[in-house]
């Protein structure tokens, strides 16, 4: 990071960590509203909570997805609905949690999960389960009301590297179970992004956007638009099936300066948005 950046991210987050601070402009709305545009505060892990909010307004989307960075799992309810007025007073929408780790195969495991999620306002669950732990999981998504989304993590995920495994597990299960594609790791085991969504169907429930400059290499994470990543297919196929969850960015490089590249990022999907024609 070069000083004047620095300089400027410091003035940013102290003014943040003294105040609740407006909108420095409005909400942009692309010209094609059928794709809602957030942040996957995964994105903003270095940074604490209110640094992060200051942080997602400044890019001008009302949606977050909340990693545990910035609400965590071993808190008090009282702590959670602090939390969760913080975002909402700073104008957010608490669109998801996660990504969270279910592994325990016990009643206790997974109910303390869905408690964390009810307590802090979130109204999906972006999980990273095991198969056998799924039917359990299913029962509490009956229970809570509670939508769960599986998050597939590229080829070094030993349960779910493609949302193709993922959909295998849960063939046949209450319509709440369904995945977060991320686009980045299914493209890394080779699949087609856009094939993908399309098989998906109303399973896709959440997705998690970022780009690759080369499809095989977690490494080489981009700004999305520099990359290889087929965004103006993806959104297009996105409409075409009727998606109405979110498309949030998981901007995994930079983590001490993310602002820029995640500016751009916007800049570029909504100009895909704006321009893009159904065929």
């Amino acid at each position: 990071m070069n000083k004047s950046r620095r300089h400027l991210l410091k003035l940013t987050l102290a003014s943040a960590s003294g105040c609740m601070l407006p909108f420095l402009g409005p909400v942009i709305a692309s010209k094609n509203r059928s794709l809602k545009l957030g942040v996957a505060s995964y994105s903003l892990r270095t940074f604490s909570r209110s640094q992060a909010i200051s942080l997602v307004k400044q890019l001008r989307t009302p949606y977050i997805n909340i990693k545990s960075f910035h609400l965590p799992y071993k808190t008090s309810m009282e702590e959670r609905a602090r939390a969760r007025l913080e975002f909402e007073s700073a104008g957010l929408q608490i669109v998801g949690g996660g990504t969270i780790s279910i592994k325990e195969d016990t009643d206790d495991a997974v109910r303390a999960s869905f408690e964390y999620a009810r307590q802090s306002g979130m109204p999906l669950m972006v999980i990273a389960p095991t198969a056998q732990v799924m039917p359990r999981v299913e029962r509490f998504v009956k229970q809570y009301g509670i939508p769960v989304a599986l998050h597939n993590h590229g080829p070094e995920d030993p349960h779910f590297p493609a949302p193709a495994d993922a959909l295998q597990v849960i063939d046949g299960m209450d319509p709440r179970v369904g995945l977060c594609i991320d686009v980045g790791h299914t493209a890394r085991t080779g699949a087609d992004v856009v094939k993908t969504i399309r098989e998906s169907g109303k399973r896709l429930l959440d997705m998690h956007m970022k780009d690759l400059k080369d499809l095989s290499s977690q490494d080489s994470q981009c700004i999305v638009g520099e990359g290889r990543i087929p965004v103006p297919e993806i959104f297009r196929e996105l409409i075409r099936i009727g998606y109405s969850g979110h498309v949030n960015l998981e901007y995994e490089i930079d983590p001490d300066n993310p602002l820029p590249g995640m500016k751009e990022s916007f800049a570029y999907m909504r100009g895909i948005l704006d321009g893009l024609t159904l065929r």
